[in-house]
Formats: structure tokens, sequence, C-alpha cells
């Protein structure tokens, strides 16, 4: 049986059905935190730093 690590919210022995995590319930509050702007993935733009006219991939 493969180990798997800690359990991403609670600390708990994460389980190989909802890896990385032990079970729905914790899934479901990483789900939550994602889409309630909970976590964030920093950038080095600003707010106001985008442009669509001057995108030049958007063609």
């Amino acid at each position: 049986m493969p180990q798997f690590g800690k359990c991403a919210i609670c600390g708990k022995q994460a389980t190989e059905q909802f890896n990385p995590f032990c079970s729905k319930r914790c899934a479901q509050v990483d789900l939550g935190r994602w889409l309630g702007e909970g976590y964030r993935i920093e950038t080095p733009e600003r707010p106001g730093d985008f442009n669509p006219e001057n995108d030049e991939e958007m063609g």
C-alpha cells in the first residue's frame, strides 16, 4: 500500500482516494479557499497593469 503524506488542511494522514487530503471535507475546504481567493499566486503585475489593447498575444 502506497504511503501518502500529511493532509494539506488538517495534518492527518492523507488517503489514496483524496490525496493530498485525508477526506472529502478537507478537499472541499481547500476548494473553498481557492474559490474565495484565500490562496493567491503572486505575480509581478499590479491590478491596473493589464491593457487588452496592448496585449500582442490576444491578436
